[in-house]
């Protein structure tokens, strides 16, 4: 089948439900109104799958927090739970959240209706048909799972079929297709999944692809190009085992590889990728595609001067596309271009031999396995070049006591333009009384305060309790009143309150 011009593909995002499945993940019912609002009204996904129904009181809980959000938001009919084949049960479940539409979870190969359920398929088939009715009868809307499809349609297609034509006497608004144990390839994806579609022209059929041998995403092109009219995806790939197809993967390569549409706002992938990172617990790699960290940074010194010369490696992925920026990483691969474009989005101007001396250093440190990042730079330039570390803004003293049940207190000292402040806070934890005393400060010598985005600690693979901790902060800087900026900087010492210190420090120097 040929893929049909300028078709507008629905994305159904269940990482509040299968993503969640990922081991050691759960989210707090505010997290999941959080995330529920970003994927709804700025992500601008069409669909939410949000839990599944009958499973906890907690989840009961959420799902009523996101409703009261929804019901003011004008949005309850983006939201979904998956139901089962239970007659009322799912069904009283999903009223008494105000839900409006369910995911119907069918058995889509025979096997699992024979060996799983116990029952033949007119069985199955009769339950269904009693299910759905009353869903019906009560104002709900149904959608219908055909669980193991992949493995159905390979082993079993009369059966896949003769339950298709059973969901098609009933009132059944979309019939979803999932690779449950990701064992389809992109080529038998769409060798089946056209079959399917050829003889239903006119059913709304989606594709739920998991990511078992890493074709999540190309298994959804696939499907896309076979002609089903939405795709389930999951916010970095989250989900049980391998996961789901990632969110950001399945609508910027569709979308520039295929003649389709989707109502999604590209630039906040981001946004929503970091948000479901930190409520997660679990960091993506940074070279996935798309989100990782590592994308647009630019590491050999070759590709740095084709970009300085004529953007010669660049292609569809621009940073900007996706609200990012490009960098050129620092070290034993750098070349002149690397250093040229970091000293360029710092505004500092160097000699060319000091250029040499300085990428010198940078690729000697890279030898070494040293990061150096264009946020260290000023800090190397000064120490190379033997000129006084005078910084304006200095921490004098500073006093942490951490204490057993009680609030930790942090008394601090610090100078600014020929002035010095003394400041003395609690907080919950070292570091969190140290930053609260110097907010203090900061706003009495009317200095900005920065927001943490991110706190990330390194400790060398079996280190002792001496060992060198390095904390990596990741800062948003003010420095328009229409320009946010991110700034990380790191700091390393042996004790890992100190090391963040050293950091925070570096950061309010940095922009002043």
């Amino acid at each position: 089948m040929k893929t049909k011009e300028n078709r507008t593909i629905e994305i159904m995002d269940t990482t509040l439900r299968d993503g969640e499945q990922m081991q050691n993940v759960s989210y707090t019912p505010e997290e999941k109104l959080t995330i529920s609002k970003i994927l709804l009204t700025e992500v601008k996904v069409d669909r939410l799958e949000v839990t599944s129904a009958r499973v906890s009181e907690g989840e009961q809980k959420s799902v009523l927090k996101m409703l009261d959000w929804a019901t003011e938001a004008h949005l309850v009919d983006k939201f979904e739970i998956l139901s089962f084949v239970d007659k009322n049960k799912s069904v009283e479940w999903a009223k008494s959240v105000g839900i409006k539409r369910v995911n119907l979870l069918t058995k889509g190969s025979c096997k699992h209706c024979t060996e799983q359920l116990r029952k033949t398929p007119e069985q199955h088939a009769q339950d269904i048909r009693e299910t759905v009715l009353y869903a019906a009868d009560n104002g709900i809307e149904v959608n219908v799972y055909l669980e193991d499809f992949s493995n159905g349609i390979k082993t079993s297609p009369d059966y896949v079929y003769s339950m298709i034509d059973v969901l098609l006497t009933l009132p059944v608004k979309r019939i979803m297709l999932p690779d449950t144990l990701g064992i389809f390839n992109p080529f038998e994806t769409y060798e089946y999944v056209s079959a399917v579609v050829n003889r239903y022209p006119d059913v709304h059929f989606d594709f739920h692809p998991h990511n078992d041998y890493g074709f999540g995403t190309a298994n959804a092109m696939a499907a896309v190009k076979a002609g089903v009219k939405g795709i389930h995806a999951t916010v970095n790939g989250m989900g049980e085992r391998a996961g789901n197809a990632p969110l950001d993967e399945v609508v910027v390569s569709i979308k520039d590889f295929l003649s389709v549409n989707f109502n999604i706002d590209e630039k906040k992938l981001h946004k929503i990728s970091r948000t479901v990172e930190m409520f997660s617990g679990q960091r993506m790699a940074t070279n996935k595609a798309i989100y990782g960290k590592n994308v647009f940074t630019q590491t050999a010194g070759i590709h740095a001067d084709g970009d300085k010369k004529g953007n010669l490696y660049g292609n569809q992925l621009v940073p900007e596309r996706f609200d990012r920026k490009r960098k050129y990483a620092l070290g034993k691969l750098s070349g002149k271009a690397n250093l040229e474009m970091s000293l360029k989005e710092l505004s500092i101007e160097l000699a060319d031999e000091d250029k040499k001396v300085l990428l010198q250093k940078i690729i000697e440190l890279g030898d070494k396995k040293e990061v150096v990042t264009t946020e260290d730079l000023p800090y190397l330039i000064s120490d190379i070049f033997e000129t006084p570390e005078e910084v304006p803004f200095k921490l004098e003293h500073c006093s942490i006591n951490s204490t057993y049940e009680l609030k930790s207190m942090a008394a601090i000292k610090c100078a600014y333009q020929g002035k010095t402040m003394k400041a003395y806070a609690h907080g919950d934890g070292g570091y969190d009384a140290f930053m609260n005393a110097l907010r203090d400060i900061l706003k009495r010598f009317h200095l900005p305060v920065p927001q943490l985005l991110d706190y990330e600690v390194t400790i060398p693979p079996g280190g002792k309790t001496d060992a060198l901790v390095q904390a990596a902060i990741t800062w948003q800087v003010e420095q328009k009143k229409t320009d946010n900026t991110r700034i990380t900087t790191r700091g390393v010492n042996s004790d890992q309150n100190m090391a963040a210190i050293e950091a925070t420090v570096k950061m309010i120097n940095f922009i002043l």
